[in-house]
């Protein structure tokens, strides 16, 4: 019989090869299509002449900005190609905003001549130019996007956020720092200016700033506006404010004080400085488009727009500006070696973000609070927020390491996903902070209290003073500084913490420090000012999602107690146990469910919306309303967050 079966499946094979064969032979095959030549490739050699760059930004109404840029060409030039920057530092994936460009106009010598845009790289250019072209115009405009929908808005009726890089174009071939760019900007009438860019002369409202090198320049955006004003704030900083409404700009000595607490604590911390002057632009606003980004120079800040006004209450969201000043250190002099690029056109990556971003996150906590520009109980708030997330509330580092997070802006795009505790969001922020603070409890730990990550920052960050320019480093450049500081094991250490899975949740470095994490049925001071403001109820650690004001879920936990119901991101609450929707009410309905007798714990009863359809769920959940807490574990005692968390400068 097996015989018999063994023949037959031979024969029956071969049918359906034949068959197979049959058929290929009526199919037509294409072969690949031939790509087009990849765009040169940038080499170390300056670009012939000076690159003009003109931009009027004074047309609020219709918020474009109008561009008219001229390059010199090289005697004998026939191929020019032009580009849009693309991957852009402290952006982590290409994000140029191709598709914002319009009008687009090229003129060899005053005659305009046809362009071509490449089939691969869409942000390049191709012109072919007439012999003896002596230079080449470019004339184009920028459409800001006027809502969210479109984008980031960055031109309001009373502020402008000018990123250079977004409205110009640069030549292919050439290392961004050997292009050499005179700038000038019309800008609404009256309006102050700001930026980190030298030789600053000005006529009427059009402004004009020393040449300087594209890679510059694109490090040196600009904010503008017509209520503004300036702070000192010593050791050659600024606080560069703009704002909706001049009363906004209103901040108290007391508070301004703090701000210079943080370039004192900063200069302290990290032992050198890679800026002879720096900036903090700040737009104290609720309609330009939100930002914090890091330049060596400067950093652009936009925070809501009663944040100094409303001191106590908006501690909360004033992190921006410390977390982008350690940048200047940590990032921009600093840079991990496959994140630095001799142009925008090379791709970057991304796998040393865990430094990059996640020390900096440690470090923009710490010297938040050092400096009093938010309280240490903000900051004990943050610090809970992110370690009750990675205890309860993302099972998907089960199945994802830290260090592959940091593919998350190139997968994603920063775009919302349906089941981010699943996926995972850029943790190596977050969980990088906590891994660092676990650093700095070791090395505290093994010195008897003598030194801590203070001095990593030191040793890492804090070399070269005065020098500006970039210092790449690799993962045995920083396990190697560590243990230059405390010898351990830091290889595994880190290994096992960032490259690992399925690991414990990252509490020792809080244990360690006299800190254990605890859930009450109130939100922590970080929790309740962000929720306030963004009108949002997090339940994820009860009920396992997040509602708006309306009822709208924002986001459900995976195998949450909402998800296991049937409850998923878009649906709209209706009502709950019976009665409209409203915050109070399924508060008071989680509260009720816990603390009912056995008979009266009866499943929270919801009616949902989706789509057009409605229907009745029943969560089976009796814990209580759960928020994330740090509770010392030495009650009356400093203990090492404590010590960590205090000012150094006198």
């Amino acid at each position: 019989m097996k015989s018999y079966l063994a023949v037959t499946t031979l024969v029956l094979s071969l049918s359906v090869s034949a068959a197979a064969l049959a058929q290929d032979a009526t199919r037509t095959t294409p072969m690949a299509a031939v790509l087009p030549p990849p765009v040169a490739k940038a080499q170390d050699v300056p670009y012939p002449g000076t690159i003009a760059l003109q931009i009027d930004a004074s047309d609020l109404d219709r918020g474009v900005y109008r561009v008219v840029q001229t390059f010199p060409v090289a005697t004998g030039t026939r191929d020019l190609t032009l580009l849009q920057p693309g991957w852009l530092p402290g952006n982590h994936s290409e994000t140029g905003t191709y598709p914002l460009l319009a009008d687009i106009h090229f003129f060899a010598d005053g005659k305009e001549v046809a362009w071509v845009r490449d089939t691969v790289a869409v942000n390049a250019f191709h012109l072919v130019l007439p012999d003896g072209t002596r230079e080449v115009a470019a004339k184009f405009v920028h459409t800001s996007p006027l809502q969210p929908s479109e984008g980031r808005i960055t031109m309001t009726p009373d502020m402008l956020n000018l990123q250079w890089e977004k409205m110009s174009l640069y030549p292919a071939g050439y290392y961004t720092r050997g292009i050499v760019v005179k700038p000038t900007v019309t800008f609404p009438k009256g309006w102050t200016v700001f930026t980190a860019l030298d030789g600053m002369a000005r006529s009427g409202d059009v402004v004009t700033w020393s040449q300087i090198d594209y890679e510059r320049l694109v490090d040196s955006p600009i904010f503008a506006g017509a209520y503004a004003k300036r702070f000192d704030l010593g050791s050659g900083v600024w606080m560069d404010a703009v704002a909706d409404e001049p009363a906004l700009l209103a901040i108290t000595p007391q508070h301004i004080k703090t701000y210079n607490n943080l370039v004192d604590e900063a200069l302290l911390t990290f032992g050198a400085r890679h800026f002879d002057h720096y900036d903090f632009l700040l737009a104290l606003s609720d309609n330009l488009g939100g930002i914090g980004l890091e330049h060596h120079r400067s950093s652009e800040n936009q925070m809501k727009e009663k944040s100094w006004v409303d001191w106590d209450k908006m501690g909360w969201a004033r992190n921006v500006i410390p977390h982008e000043f350690v940048h200047s250190w940590n990032g921009k002099y600093r840079r991990p070696a496959d994140l630095w690029t001799p142009d925008y056109q090379q791709p970057m990556q991304n796998t040393l973000l865990w430094v990059y971003e996640g020390q900096t996150q440690f470090w923009g906590y710490i010297l938040g609070a050092r400096s009093g520009i938010q309280s240490k109980d903000d900051i004990l708030g943050s610090f809970a927020n992110i370690a009750g997330r990675f205890v309860e509330a993302t099972p998907g580092r089960g199945w994802r390491s830290v260090e592959d997070t940091t593919a998350g802006p190139q997968l994603n795009n920063r775009r919302p996903l349906p089941y981010s505790s699943l996926t995972r969001n850029e943790d190596y922020y977050t969980e990088g902070a906590l891994t660092w603070l676990e650093a700095d409890q070791i090395i505290r730990s093994g010195t008897k209290g003598a030194k801590g990550l203070d001095d990593f920052a030191r040793a890492f960050f804090g070399v070269r003073d005065g020098d500006w320019g970039e210092l790449t480093y690799t993962f045995d450049d920083v396990v190697s500084t560590l243990n230059g500081v405390y010898p351990y094991d830091w290889a595994s250490f880190l290994k096992t913490r960032i490259y690992g899975t399925g690991q414990p949740a990252p509490l020792k470095g809080l244990e360690m420090a006299g800190y254990k994490l605890v859930f009450k049925d109130k939100p922590n001071p970080y929790d309740e000012g962000g929720a306030k403001e963004s009108k949002r109820l997090d339940l994820s650690y009860s009920l396992g999602m997040t509602l708006d004001k309306d009822g709208q879920v924002g986001a459900t936990v995976w195998d949450g107690a909402a998800y296991n119901a049937g409850v998923v991101n878009g649906v709209k609450v209706t009502a709950v146990n019976g009665r409209a929707y409203s915050d109070d009410v399924i508060k008071d309905a989680i509260t009720a469910a816990k603390t009912g007798g056995a008979a009266d714990k009866a499943p929270i009863t919801l009616l949902v919306r989706r789509g057009d359809r409605y229907q009745t769920v029943k969560i089976d959940y009796h814990g209580g309303l759960r928020w994330p807490w740090l509770e010392s574990t030495t009650p009356g005692k400093i203990n090492g967050l404590d010590r960590l968390l205090a000012a150094r400068h006198k």
